[in-house]
């Protein structure tokens, strides 16, 4: 799971992260130069992920491997930053037999209460190399709500934050209500899941 820190300072997030009164940790830090850091061994479990549920998970910090990308959110990705995270995930996807699709950002599992890691993230750039799930091409038509659960959006949201949620990951630009690519996008991450 993919998270920005909302902090810019390596040092700052890395005190947060490790600091007991945060209750807060990951597996992975990364900071703009790519340089990561290691925080919690992959088999234990750390606390990044909070409320949420991804497909039939509900309790996602057990049965996940958070990466804390240093970005304020609205800042652009450093190149050797997205090195260093496609890298990582690459080999947790490796050591774990962990596919494309399961590869999620924590506003995929936390739709509506988390925005991380945010618009400008190149999820592109990770379904490029096989590392998380392309954005599906065309139209379609059907129950939005029902296709998103299909496709693995199953912590509690309306539509419309599930749609927000869409977006922030496959078309960040797009504004206005729910169209035929939203729905064609839907039907194809549904599709990549069955």
């Amino acid at each position: 799971m993919l998270h920005y820190t909302a902090m810019e300072d390596p040092g700052r997030a890395l005190d947060w992260l490790c600091a007991p009164e945060s209750q807060v940790s990951a597996h992975y830090l990364v900071d703009r130069s790519g340089g990561a850091v290691r925080l919690v061994p992959e088999a234990a479990r750390a606390w990044h992920a909070g409320a949420g549920a991804w497909g039939g998970v509900r309790d996602v910090n057990s049965r996940s491997i958070g990466i804390e990308i240093c970005n304020t959110g609205r800042m652009p990705f450093a190149a050797a930053q997205m090195d260093a995270v496609e890298a990582l995930v690459a080999g947790i996807m490796a050591r774990w037999a962990i596919a494309p699709r399961r590869v999620i950002g924590h506003s995929d599992c936390a739709p509506g209460r988390k925005v991380d890691p945010g618009a400008r993230f190149d999820w592109a750039r990770l379904a490029r190399s096989g590392l998380a799930a392309a954005t599906p091409r065309g139209e379609g038509a059907g129950d939005f709500a029902a296709l998103m659960v299909r496709a693995g959006y199953t912590a509690d949201a309306d539509p419309a934050t599930l749609l927000s949620a869409l977006r922030l990951r496959h078309r960040p630009w797009a504004r206005g209500p729910l169209d035929a690519r939203d729905l064609g996008i839907a039907a194809g991450l549904a599709g990549q899941a069955d």
